[in-house]
């Protein structure tokens, strides 16, 4: 049910002020309460999705049609522009999704970035790690999640790496080249964007702890509705959005502090997953999901602020590989939003080391909010303690990843 435990308060947020239809790749379980209609089909599948989406139209007067994964944003553009309703351009959000495309886009129209090379080959993946200068970042071209991303410190570590990323690429539909990119070492932070008719408006930034190195895992989030590096990273996220030409619907834009200058690591066109858009409903009171279904039925999203406040999300994971036999809150704590747990005793947890990512790792998470940022992570930091996991470790076998369908 990991959809429903990240993406539940998109589709309750959207349901609030629109009937929806809904094309999914299963029939649908806990979404039904929020759906007027659905059709099954794949979203991958150009052809199966333009059949749902016209069955749909057939029977609906439709005004819009959106998507918050990050695999189907291609396909769900296509059918949008066939059924004439408003989206960014297809080959838009092709070039979004192109890890390296974006970078050449970013060096024409001068948005700080990484240094990129696209490679095929452990040998050319080498050659350009040296060009570069260690240490560099190994990822897939086309994914999403962090999924397939190492940093390699020494030539030692590159053929590792290099099949890591490799299979995760592999797995891509749009590319499966791998990029060894300059690795860009400072504070990571997200912008989470409204585009409207070519005019974008920075809602907030969110702050990111990431861990289990050499992989870049996500272990929290913190979105502070006053936070002091929006001045500084709002310009660059604006000018990322222009070149890459997304003229409509949210975005979340990566980037990295490097000497206190941004520089862009990708923007990803859609809706942040991890909850982020639920910090950013509860710091601020701006709720994106209903701001990207507003500009999907060509719509003025309203984006006044309400709440002025911090949130913070501390995702659960094991100190290592194993299998899940305990998980429970042992007292409550004052502050906390909610506590959610996505796997259950007797499941096999595998950390990104071991060969597993984020599907096979995470055992739920925790969301708190305060006055301030500091209150909001140091409740999360108490309820965090609060909690009882254990985890027996045994004799690794990695299991298949699952990727949100949401």
């Amino acid at each position: 049910m990991e959809a429903q435990a990240y993406r539940g308060t998109c589709l309750l947020n959207v349901a609030a002020h629109y009937d929806v239809v809904l094309i999914s790749g299963s029939e649908p379980t806990w979404e039904k309460a929020f759906l007027l209609d659905y059709e099954v089909a794949d979203p991958a599948d150009q052809l199966a999705l333009t059949e749902a989406g016209r069955a749909l139209a057939d029977r609906h007067a439709l005004a819009g049609v959106m998507t918050w994964t990050e695999w189907h944003l291609v396909p769900v553009a296509r059918l949008a522009r066939g059924l004439g309703l408003p989206t960014t351009a297809p080959e838009v959000l092709q070039g979004c999704r192109n890890k390296h495309t974006s970078r050449t886009l970013f060096a024409r129209h001068g948005v700080p970035s990484a240094a990129s090379v696209s490679v095929r080959t452990e040998h050319e993946a080498a050659a350009a790690a040296r060009r570069i200068g260690f240490p560099v970042v190994l990822k897939p071209a086309a994914h999403a999640a962090s999924m397939g991303v190492v940093r390699v410190d020494a030539a030692d570590e590159l053929p590792g790496a290099y099949a890591v990323s490799a299979n995760t690429a592999g797995h891509g539909v749009e590319s499966t080249q791998v990029l060894v990119e300059e690795y860009l070492d400072g504070p990571e932070v997200s912008v989470e964007c409204v585009t409207y008719q070519g005019q974008t408006t920075v809602v907030a930034v969110t702050r990111k702890t990431v861990g289990c190195a050499p992989y870049f895992e996500e272990l929290a989030h913190l979105v502070d509705a006053d936070d002091p590096f929006r001045a500084t990273v709002a310009p660059a996220a604006v000018a990322a959005l222009d070149a890459l030409g997304v003229t409509d619907g949210v975005s979340h834009v990566e980037l990295r502090l490097v000497h206190g200058r941004p520089r862009l690591i990708e923007v990803n066109a859609r809706i942040a997953g991890d909850m982020i858009s639920h910090l950013v409903h509860l710091a601020t009171g701006v709720d994106l999901a209903r701001a990207a279904a507003d500009i999907a039925c060509g719509r003025t999203p309203d984006l006044t602020p309400t709440r002025h406040q911090a949130a913070v999300i501390r995702f659960i994971y094991p100190a290592y590989s194993g299998i899940l036999t305990a998980r429970r809150v042992r007292e409550p704590v004052g502050g906390v939003e909610r506590v959610r747990f996505q796997r259950q005793a007797g499941d096999q947890l595998v950390l990104p080391q071991d060969g597993g990512d984020l599907f096979t790792a995470r055992i739920g998470y925790l969301i708190t909010t305060g006055p301030t940022a500091a209150i909001a992570q140091a409740r999360a930091q108490e309820a965090y303690r609060a909690l009882d996991v254990q985890v027996t470790p045994v004799a690794q076998t990695v299991p298949a990843s699952q990727e949100d369908t949401a």
